[in-house]
């Protein structure tokens, strides 16, 4: 029986198709939904902004409220809920890290370019190979 299930969200269409899988599927669970903003890089982007900033914190949740108000809309049309936590740092590594508190892992995958997958990583496959519970990937 599956009562825990983690879903990962980046704000992306994909994702978004995840959490409606979990939804479906594991209607009856608590879903918890994952967003992991980028730590700050060599490459910088978002999360240099952040570690720049006055307030980490609340650059943090501003950068993940538009993800956060999506998984509650979406929930809401399914008349549920879910929990929605938010994380800093490399987003496979941390979702592999929290996978060991829930019975089963769903993640979207894009098909993305081999520059993407090399710069970028690979997240659904990272979480895949890293969790030790069993991972849906979602397309």
């Amino acid at each position: 029986m599956i009562a825990r299930v983690l879903v990962a969200m980046d704000g992306s269409e994909v994702a978004e198709r995840a959490l409606r899988y979990a939804l479906d599927v594991h209607g009856d669970a608590e879903i918890v939904v994952l967003h992991v903003t980028g730590e700050p890089s060599s490459m910088m982007g978002e999360a240099t902004g952040m570690a720049l900033s006055e307030d980490p914190e609340g650059e943090i949740r501003d950068q993940a409220a538009d993800v956060i108000d999506r998984a509650r809309e979406i929930a809401t049309e399914y008349d549920d809920e879910v929990d929605i936590e938010v994380a800093v740092g490399r987003p496979g590594k941390r979702i592999v890290e929290r996978a060991e508190d829930f019975d089963t892992v769903v993640v979207g995958t894009h098909d993305g370019t081999l520059v993407d997958r090399l710069l970028v990583g690979n997240v659904a496959q990272t979480v895949f190979r890293g969790s030790p519970v069993s991972v849906t990937v979602v397309r």
